[in-house]
């Protein structure tokens, strides 16, 4: 790939602090007020494992700080995994045997019907790659029909423009979740063997394009394992930085899919252990204190259960990954890719009740559906002042905090 990263992305200058073994640098990087790039790379050192205990205490804090003692929850719904992509570790991949399937209207009408009696008014509806089987028109009556029973709709499916966004808010949805799956050029190259998927900056720009076409949430996050994780928290981080920036009254979260067994057997070159996995969202936590950090049923109970409320805000729950997996049993062998926990809804909110913490299920509601609108950023205050209210702007530029223990 010729093309440069973006400089509001590259995240090179920070790069050899990921490497520091400076003991001082790391302890003052986690009590830091206003900590950045230089900060969150030292605590993405290996080094930093060493301060895991006071790292966590200072999640905690923050988080309930920003959130309280509470776990938002969704659940996601697989329309189709009919896919034309080739990329290398994903189990619906065009090459995989896998059986294929796709939701119509009388089908969906069922899961939501099963969905709905769970009482979870958060959905995020999935497909593979752009296909015949699930285009826009498909996609956007999913959205109708789910938007006429859930509240807060949202998609992760392939990448579009900013004008089949809109019409996908029109038709209720509130948001996007888009994974760059791997920020680093050469890798992602070589992950996506074939499809339109193989364009990175096509799909890098996309949740830009989403939030102009009057999304009014978007989430982002690489996939762990694929290649260098220090390398993509780091942009993910910048990511962040960047869409909150330009589209400052938009909502952005963070999640950490890490690599799940899936058919074709894909290893990663970068594993990431549960370590890890607790010290990169820990150092999140700690450098962006107000946005939603996700962890899904794709990690195992206990991993879940340590993390909910230190750094975790937002989790899945009753999650299937299977086509038409809630009001049937459908064949495995759908599956993009294994879950690790499968505990059912009362299972999960009585873990959450036991360490202190309580499961929202709504916390947004239709009646604000209305797709959003942008200005673009102001470069300064006095900017700011000719656009908006000084109160939206103060509170839409955050306070300095001092840490507190949690009791």
């Amino acid at each position: 790939m010729k093309k440069p990263l973006p400089d509001w992305l590259d995240p090179t200058p920070w790069l050899p602090n990921t490497g520091s073994s400076d003991r001082r640098a790391i302890e003052a990087a986690i009590r830091s007020e206003n900590p950045g790039e230089r900060e969150l790379a030292l605590m993405l050192s290996p080094a930093a494992q060493d301060f895991l205990e006071p790292m966590a205490q200072r999640a905690q804090a923050i988080t309930r700080r920003h959130f309280g003692r509470t776990i938002k929850l969704y659940t996601p719904l697989y329309l189709s995994n009919f896919c034309n992509g080739g990329c290398l570790y994903c189990g619906i991949a065009a090459d995989r045997k896998a059986q294929r399937s796709v939701l119509d209207q009388k089908h969906l009408r069922h899961e939501m019907e099963a969905i709905k009696a769970m009482h979870l008014e958060e959905l995020v509806l999935l497909t593979g790659e752009r296909m015949p089987e699930a285009d826009l028109p498909y996609l956007r009556d999913c959205v109708a029909i789910a938007a006429e029973q859930i509240h807060n709709v949202n998609i992760e499916v392939f990448p579009m423009a900013e004008d089949e966004y809109r019409l996908l808010a029109d038709a209720g949805c509130t948001g996007v979740t888009l994974y760059q799956e791997t920020y680093d050029p050469v890798v992602y190259e070589k992950m996506h063997r074939w499809g339109a998927k193989r364009d990175y900056f096509q799909r890098l720009e996309a949740p830009d394009r989403a939030l102009r076409g009057g999304m009014r949430s978007i989430g982002i996050g690489a996939l762990l394992g694929l290649a260098d994780p220090r390398f993509d928290i780091l942009c993910t981080y910048r990511h962040a930085k960047h869409l909150l920036k330009t589209y400052w009254r938009a909502g952005v979260s963070i999640s950490f899919p890490r690599i799940q067994p899936q058919l074709g057997g894909f290893v990663p070159d970068h594993p990431v252990d549960e370590k890890m996995l607790a010290q990169f969202i820990f150092a999140l936590r700690i450098c962006l204190p107000e946005i939603p950090l996700v962890l899904s049923t794709r990690e195992p109970a206990r991993v879940r259960d340590g993390l909910a409320g230190v750094g975790i805000s937002k989790m899945s729950v009753a999650s299937k990954t299977t086509v038409g997996g809630y009001s049937d049993d459908s064949e495995e062998s759908t599956e993009q890719f294994s879950i690790s926990d499968d505990r059912g809804i009362p299972e999960f909110c009585a873990m959450l009740r036991a360490k202190g913490l309580e499961p929202v299920f709504k916390n947004w509601d239709s009646t604000y559906r209305e797709p959003a609108h942008y200005r673009v950023a102001a470069k300064n205050l006095d900017d700011l002042r000719k656009t908006a209210k000084i109160g939206d702007v103060l509170s839409s530029t955050g306070e300095s905090w001092k840490v507190e223990n949690s009791p």
